[in-house]
């Protein structure tokens, strides 16, 4: 779901996709950018709470950040998508719900293709190994940070110290 999507909205899908409220038959994928699912996922998760739908909840942090740069490179930021999870594990944590998963576009190669991260990837150096044919990839060394950081996320949820 975007931004765009109302919590009514929400409700008549889950309706239709799941009449009799399966616990795990239905997934939702969210993907608005930090911001926007800031200001309209709590609205989103109470309106399920509300209603007592079961779903699952799933981050798409990716596919909301695309951009095309100066030198015409369609390309990702790191630390826009860094933001939009630390965005959708911050809103499960107020609202009490959560969170089900992250779905990531992202090669093991070295790649050149979403600036940021600790790869330190720019705009000028997008051109190095930039393969995608489709959309850009994280490389291995930002889909590791990403790891690291749900994983600390998923320890705080849990009640576990974080990893030193």
């Amino acid at each position: 779901v975007s931004d765009k999507c109302t919590p009514e909205e929400l409700i008549r899908i889950i309706d239709t996709m799941n009449p009799n409220n399966t616990p795990g038959k239905l997934t939702i994928i969210v993907r608005m950018g930090a911001e926007k699912l800031r200001t309209n996922f709590p609205g989103l998760i109470r309106a399920v709470q509300r209603e007592g739908k079961s779903v699952v909840w799933i981050s798409d942090p990716v596919h909301g950040n695309t951009i095309k740069t100066d030198n015409g490179y369609k390309t990702r930021d790191f630390g826009a998508i860094r933001e939009e999870l630390r965005a959708f594990f911050d809103v499960h944590e107020e609202m009490g719900s959560h969170p089900g998963g992250v779905h990531l576009e992202m090669t093991g190669e070295d790649v050149t293709e979403c600036t940021g991260g600790v790869s330190n990837v720019t705009e000028e150096t997008l051109p190095d190994r930039y393969n995608t044919y489709c959309d850009p990839r994280l490389n291995g060394s930002q889909a590791l940070e990403i790891a690291f950081l749900i994983g600390e996320r998923m320890r705080r949820i849990s009640g576990l110290p974080p990893i030193e």
